[in-house]
């Protein structure tokens, strides 16, 4: 979905109501508006790390004609785990290529140490007043990755109403994916065969597909206060699996790994999701606070609550902290794993991303306005993942083990825009 023009929407109209717009921004009329910005992610435990740098430029035209071009490079390396369930005997697996191994020790959540990827992203809008009430945008998206290609068109429609005090806004995307997986998609539940022999697969290339709707409405309540409500509308169908993820199948007497299964997901996905934003002014700080409520046809449902506050201690620099809590629900097809000997369910994944789980991020922003209308900003995050890493389900040698692989992580990121 275009969430970033919507986005940038918000923000346009809550710097004019809050009155953080630079006083010479007409001078910045026909001329293009430039922020760069590179950001470092880091994860403990020597698994991903990520830096992205990105050059964005606008152009705002007399007319109230608006271009926009985005540009997005990461870089990730690390490890990352794969599914399968620490064990008291080291295990050994096969990399993706089929063609090596690695081992992990015994007792520690394995991870595929060989994990890295390069993106290039590039974004483009166009934004084409109708009449003095209605402003259409118009986008193009193309992403590339190692094993991964995208791309992406949408549109949306924006009609004030109220004098300009509510906006109604109306928006589309489509998606064509393609997923082209190192050594080939896996069969859904086959044994991985040993290094150097043949591996199970169905195929080099996977096709997916995406919908996405949004309607929503921003409302300037007074002149200090602006709130935004949306309801987005998500469909997924085509290949969902993750072709590096597997489930261990342990032994019901012991707890012991007997072997492991590729996942299988099912074949589509809709997710539905609520946001509402408050954003209001105190004097010259300014409190946002948002709240999101989502539910797919997989079972997971999600709450997240987002809150900053933007304290200006100066004429020109401010500090903006921030704090956001995410809980989500296991998806219906969610196991750690399985057991030996029983009947495979139609869909099982031990992917992390999809169990139990509760994300918190705490942050700090600070930022300096210069005098040539250009803007510094550096911002630093923590994030923490916690889930059940000793659920009921555990067997045998599995109680005493972690069968969650928590998350730690720090992010970093300098801006500057001109």
């Amino acid at each position: 979905m275009n969430c970033e023009n919507f986005k940038k929407k918000l923000s346009s109209a809550a710097c004019l109501l809050l009155g953080s717009v630079p006083l010479a921004q007409a001078e910045e009329i026909d001329k293009w508006n430039i922020d760069t910005s590179i950001l470092h992610y880091k994860e403990g435990g020597g698994r991903v790390q990520a830096i992205e740098p990105e050059v964005e430029l606008d152009k705002k035209f007399n007319d109230g004609r608006e271009e926009n071009l985005k540009f997005t490079i990461d870089v990730l390396t690390g490890a990352t785990p794969t599914g399968a369930t620490a064990t008291n005997v080291p295990q050994t697996f096969t990399r993706p290529s089929g063609k090596h191994s690695y081992t992990v020790p015994a007792g520690v959540t394995p991870l595929d140490d060989t994990f890295h990827d390069r993106r290039l992203a590039v974004n483009g809008s166009w934004k084409q007043p109708l009449n003095k009430l209605l402003l259409a945008t118009f986008g193009a998206s193309l992403s590339t990755e190692y094993d991964f290609r995208s791309i992406g068109l949408n549109a949306q429609i924006a009609r004030d109403l109220n004098q300009k005090n509510t906006t109604l806004i109306f928006g589309l995307s489509t998606e064509a994916d393609q997923v082209n997986p190192v050594g080939g998609a896996p069969i859904p539940f086959a044994v991985p065969a040993a290094a150097g022999a043949a591996q199970p697969r169905e195929g080099s290339h996977k096709a997916k597909s995406v919908l996405d709707g949004l309607i929503g409405v921003t409302q300037i309540v007074n002149r200090r206060t602006l709130m935004q409500f949306n309801y987005s509308l998500s469909h997924e169908s085509g290949y969902l699996n993750d072709p590096y993820k597997f489930l261990s199948r342990i032994n019901p007497a012991t707890g012991s790994t007997d072997d492991y299964v590729y996942e299988n997901r099912p074949g589509s996905r809709t997710k539905n999701a609520f946001y509402w934003l408050t954003r209001t002014s105190l004097n010259r700080d300014v409190i946002s606070a948002s709240y999101r409520y989502f539910f797919d046809d997989w079972g997971i449902k999600s709450q997240t609550l987002d809150v900053n506050y933007n304290w200006k201690f100066s004429e020109k620099q401010y500090l903006e902290p921030r704090f956001r809590i995410y809980s989500q629900s296991a998806a219906d097809f969610y196991h750690v794993n399985l057991l030996s000997g029983e009947a495979l369910p139609q869909n099982a994944s031990a992917d992390y991303r999809l169990a139990k789980f509760n994300g918190f991020t705490y942050g700090l922003k600070w930022g300096m306005h210069l005098r040539d209308n250009s803007e510094v900003m550096v911002r630093i995050e923590y994030y923490m993942q916690v889930g059940d890493s000793n659920p009921g389900s555990a067997i045998g040698v599995q109680k005493g083990l972690d069968l969650y692989p928590g998350l730690k992580a720090t992010i970093a990121q300098v801006e500057y825009k001109f």
